[in-house]
């Protein structure tokens, strides 16, 4: 049901944006703009669907869209009014459960717009960012080999003044031979751990012994090493307003849910399957 009405509805919307628009007058949000078999179609009933309009239609101008928008709803309309006797349990269930998604996330944007404020995402930048330990950073080159043995002669070859790079490039199996073994910059736990620890305990310059990892024998050389120092504000506000949403939503539900008063059908006692049986709604 709810996939015909959408296939219906986006196609008239699409039909009728062609058509020429008219002039209004300013309006409230419940001034009637058309009536069918005498059901009032408001202002506000355009904005909802204006509203959640894809975003491929969100740019196109008011005078487009006003057209599309209220011919949309008066087919609708028409096409609703043909239904005979009472709304099915379908479209009854389906009201009920956008009725409640609708609400909560009015309630959710509440939560956010109280929680989210640029004092909040500043508080969180200094405490997270400014505050804490800078990230060191490691800037790697290695040479990738298949048996111990192969790794120690490299590392007697390297001690005797061969260049890392022209070794890497002519003996290394990992992708990274033919660049000479760079693997560029990294930081904690970004490598196999084997790798990451032996690369943690070189100063720059220095090669290490063989380290056996899950792809083989590696040769490490650290090239350099910083401390990552904390980015600007403005490029992770973004991901400070995210975290920050998330945490006082789920702390606002977990507050809820503990003092509602919830009950629940034990699932070892259902046959779950049910769940597919979609033909239930028709009974």
């Amino acid at each position: 049901m709810s996939k015909l009405i959408t296939k219906l509805s986006a196609g008239a919307f699409a039909l009728m944006l062609a058509l020429p628009a008219q002039a209004q007058d300013q309006l409230a949000v419940d001034s009637v703009v058309a009536t069918v078999n005498g059901t009032e179609i408001t202002l506000g009933h355009m904005l909802m669907v204006r509203a959640s309009l894809p975003e491929q239609y969100q740019s196109l101008p008011d005078d487009v869209l006003w057209d599309g928008i209220l011919d949309q709803i008066v087919q609708q309309t028409v096409l609703s009014q043909q239904s005979e006797g009472e709304e099915s349990r379908r479209i009854a269930l389906a009201m009920e459960n956008e009725r409640r998604a609708l609400t909560a996330a009015e309630v959710i944007e509440d939560i956010v717009g109280e929680t989210v404020t640029d004092e909040t995402v500043e508080a969180f930048y200094e405490e997270n960012f400014v505050q804490s330990e800078p990230t060191e950073e490691f800037n790697a080159s290695h040479i990738l080999v298949e048996t111990q043995e192969d790794a120690v002669a490299i590392v007697d070859e390297l001690d005797n003044g061969a260049d890392f790079a022209e070794v890497a490039r002519e003996k290394s199996t990992g992708p990274s031979g033919p660049n000479g073994g760079q693997l560029g910059w990294f930081g904690p736990g970004m490598m196999v751990p084997e790798f990451q620890a032996a690369v943690e305990t070189l100063e720059v310059g220095e090669i290490s012994a063989p380290v056996q990892t899950q792809f083989g024998w590696h040769v490490i050389i650290l090239n350099e090493k910083r401390n990552q120092e904390a980015p600007a504000l403005e490029t992770v506000r973004g991901e400070i307003e995210n975290q920050l949403s998330q945490l006082a939503v789920s702390e606002r539900i977990s507050t809820l849910t503990e003092s509602a008063t919830i009950t629940r059908t034990v699932k070892e006692d259902i046959d779950t399957s049910v769940l597919s049986n979609i033909d239930l709604l028709e009974e």
